[in-house]
């Protein structure tokens, strides 16, 4: 039988991540890190913005709650962002995605070359007050973006085993609806693959009808990928009122409220920055006789079975493992007594 020895052993871990909790057996606990804003009054469009903040700090700014606002007003120097009739603007991270157009339908053996054949109507899309996501199809055969929440007719694809069969839903529903509907009663809302299907599903359309399809896009998100819901959009906003209108400025003249602008123009900019949470963990570990835990094979892969545990139990960031050396210069240490396994922690920020 295998004798089972108890080692020692002391691991750093490095988080860069706004919220931190380390668990998965090694330490319990959480703690939240706040991010650090940093104002840019130099003029740029926000794709140099972006770069700047990519370069020296971590992200254009996300801002995820009324505090995040309150912090950023304190901190915006009005005199600093005088331009005119722009003035107290600055771009933040957030963005309109105008190429994430997909289809409801996921299967992308479906498809093959046809997931990216469009149709669009002249003009289109055209994201009219920055709110159309979603796609209908006009009896002409031409697709328009429309806005998720208004109501047309259905096509849904009814597909068995390699035919596809288009059905028209004579009944006003949202886009969600439409797209439940479909997946309810046939495979899901129409995917058009090509010239000849987008003839064959206007077909089965009556004329002077339009319906929903299911291509559709993403709304509003953070360049950093955070999954955050708040917004705090100015009156009226977002309205596209110029085209092009897929960035966003906060407006410090108006306690921090946001507007949808065009990305070449300049003005300042908000980055931010996520202070490293370092936290060192001492455990003690069963080893088997036969292990060479001092291998640099070996050790390298408990490093990254340690790493996606923490993954697995829900932390974030940019994660980095070492091993700390003892006083002995050595980072496994043999220890005599037969104990249970135990876990100390030492946070540092």
């Amino acid at each position: 039988m295998t004798k089972l020895r108890w080692i020692s052993f002391v691991l750093s871990i490095n988080v860069k991540s706004v919220f931190t909790s380390i668990s998965a057996g090694l330490c319990s606990g959480s703690s939240y890190v706040k991010r650090q804003y940093h104002f840019v009054y130099d003029w740029k469009n926000w794709t140099d913005a972006l770069s700047y903040c990519r370069e020296r700090y971590t992200d254009l700014a996300t801002i995820e709650n009324m505090e995040d606002v309150r912090i950023l007003q304190s901190m915006a120097d009005s005199s600093k962002m005088n331009y005119a009739e722009y003035k107290n603007r600055a771009w933040i991270g957030l963005y309109d995605d105008m190429n994430s157009w997909r289809w409801s339908m996921s299967n992308t053996d479906l498809y093959k070359n046809g997931v990216a054949f469009r149709n669009w109507e002249p003009g289109q899309p055209d994201n009219r007050m920055s709110k159309e996501h979603c796609t209908g199809l006009k009896w002409t055969g031409s697709w328009t973006d429309e806005n998720c929440d208004n109501t047309f007719k259905a096509l849904c694809s009814d597909i068995r085993g390699l035919n596809v069969t288009f059905v028209f839903i004579n009944k006003s529903m949202t886009w969600m609806e439409a797209q439940r509907y479909c997946r309810a009663n046939y495979t899901d809302l129409a995917s058009v693959r090509n010239m000849s299907e987008n003839q064959r599903v206007t077909e089965v359309l009556p004329a002077g009808q339009s319906a929903w399809i299911g291509l559709f896009r993403d709304s509003w998100k953070w360049m950093d990928g955070s999954n955050s819901s708040f917004r705090y959009w100015n009156t009226n906003e977002p309205n596209h009122v110029v085209k092009n209108e897929f960035c966003v400025t906060a407006n410090f003249g108006s306690t921090g409220q946001w507007e949808d602008w065009n990305c070449d123009r300049e003005t300042a900019f908000v980055c931010y920055s996520e202070p490293a949470y370092k936290q060192v963990v001492r455990l003690r570990m069963g080893k088997n006789d036969n292990q060479d835990l001092n291998d640099p094979a070996v050790m390298e892969a408990m490093l990254e079975q340690f790493k996606q545990k923490l993954k697995n139990k829900g932390v974030k960031g940019d994660i980095r493992l070492s091993w700390r050396k003892q006083s002995d210069g050595e980072v496994f240490l043999r220890d005599e007594k037969q104990t249970k396994k135990i876990t100390t922690c030492k946070n540092e920020f």
